[in-house]
């Protein structure tokens, strides 16, 4: 079982990549609906998502450990 430090490094881990990969996608798929954005704007629509996320990751995280130890 993770400790709370290592599900939190963990998703910050894999959340970086992801906002990598959401920055780059952004360029692609916002102009397809009629949103061109700066580079600024960009930037922290980005950052926005990628807070929720590692808020998402590290909360669902927590729940399957919680659930696998309840079981163990």
């Amino acid at each position: 079982m993770q400790t709370r430090m290592q599900s939190a490094i963990e998703t910050v881990a894999s959340t970086a990549i992801g906002f990598v990969i959401a920055y780059a996608a952004s360029y692609t798929v916002l102009p397809l609906f009629g949103h061109h954005v700066t580079h600024g704007q960009n930037f922290w629509i980005t950052v926005i998502f990628t807070v929720i996320s590692l808020i998402r990751g590290w909360c669902v995280r927590r729940l399957f450990n919680r659930l696998h130890g309840a079981r163990a």
